[in-house]
C-alpha cells in the first residue's frame, strides 16, 4: 500500500524534524523599525494584567522583509513597552506575516498575535517606505529618507510578552487558564542607518493602532539583523482578567465567544 500521509511519523522522522530545525543557519532581515512616545493612559489600557506600563509611553513598529531561498517573507508588528515582575520588554499588539508558515509555529508555541497581512519594504537609495496592511488598509505607514550610518549595537536580548490560550469549546471563556509568555530573542545587526521621516497611521477597525498616536517620535532606523528565540512560561493567569481583551487577537471576537455556529465542520 502506498504511504498514507496523514498517517504517523516515525520516530526517526520527528527527530530528524527537529534536529533540522535545530541546526538552522543565521536568517538576515532588512526592516525598518520606527519608535515613538504615545498617550501614557492609551498604553496602559491595551495592557492585560499582570503586564504593567514602562517606565516611558512607547509604541514600536518592526517592518521587516526576509529573503528566504524561494519563500520570500514580509514580517511586522506593532507592540507597546510593558513590564512584568521587573523584566523590561514588549507586548505586540498585531503582527502581520504574509505567509501561514511563518503564523502558525508562532500562534501555536508562543501565542503571538500573529495575522496574515501584507508588509512592504521598499527602498529607491536613500528614499524609503515600509507599511503594514490588513483589509487593504495600511494601517501603519513609515516613510522618509535615511540620512547616514549609526554604530552597529552589541549583540543583546530583548524580551517580547505573549498570551498563549485556547478559547473553551462551548464558547465560555478558555479551556484552561492562560499562560503568559516570556520569549527572548538573541539579536544581532550587521548594519544601521537612521531615518529622517515619520510614522502615519490610519484607522482600521480591525488593527486600531491610532489609538496609539505618535506623540514624539523618537527614532527610525533601517537596517539588516537577524535573530533567534527562545520561550518560556512565566505563570499561569487569571482566565477572567484577560477574557476583556481577547478581542485584540481576533478580527471577529463574537466566533469565539459565541463558540462555533451548528452544523460547522
Amino acid at each position: 500500500m502506498a504511504r498514507v500521509r496523514y498517517g504517523a511519523r516515525t520516530e526517526a522522522e520527528i527527530q530528524a524534524a527537529r534536529s533540522a530545525s535545530s541546526k538552522l543557519p543565521d536568517i538576515w532581515s532588512t526592516g525598518v523599525v520606527a519608535l515613538w512616545e504615545s498617550d501614557p493612559d492609551a498604553v496602559a489600557a491595551v495592557l492585560p494584567p499582570p503586564l504593567k506600563p514602562a517606565e516611558r509611553p512607547l509604541v514600536r513598529a518592526n517592518i521587516s522583509k526576509v529573503d528566504l531561498p524561494g519563500y520570500p517573507l514580509g514580517a511586522g508588528s506593532v507592540a507597546v513597552a510593558a513590564v512584568h515582575d521587573g523584566q523590561e520588554g514588549w507586548y505586540p499588539l498585531v503582527m502581520p506575516m504574509t505567509h501561514e508558515r511563518a503564523l502558525i509555529g508562532g500562534r501555536e508555541v508562543f501565542g503571538e498575535p500573529k495575522k496574515l497581512g501584507e508588509v512592504t519594504v521598499e527602498r529607491d537609495g536613500p528614499v524609503v517606505r515600509a507599511s503594514l496592511a490588513r483589509h487593504r488598509i495600511a494601517f501603519v505607514e513609515v516613510r522618509g529618507t535615511v540620512e547616514g550610518p549609526l554604530p552597529l549595537p552589541e549583540p543583546t536580548q530583548k524580551t517580547d510578552f505573549y498570551f498563549k490560550f485556547l478559547p473553551a469549546v462551548d464558547g465560555a471563556g478558555f479551556d484552561a487558564d492562560p499562560v503568559l509568555v516570556h520569549c527572548v530573542r538573541n539579536e544581532k545587526v550587521r548594519k544601521l542607518e537612521r531615518i529622517a521621516g515619520e510614522v502615519v497611521l490610519r484607522e482600521s477597525a480591525y488593527d486600531p493602532v491610532a489609538d496609539l498616536p505618535v506623540r514624539r517620535l523618537v527614532e527610525i532606523t533601517i537596517g539588516e539583523k537577524t535573530t533567534d528565540q527562545k520561550g518560556r512560561v512565566a505563570e499561569r493567569v487569571s482566565a477572567q482578567a484577560l477574557l476583556p481583551y481577547i478581542h485584540q487577537r481576533y478580527d471577529d471576537p463574537q466566533q469565539i465567544l459565541d463558540g462555533p455556529p451548528q452544523g460547522s465542520v
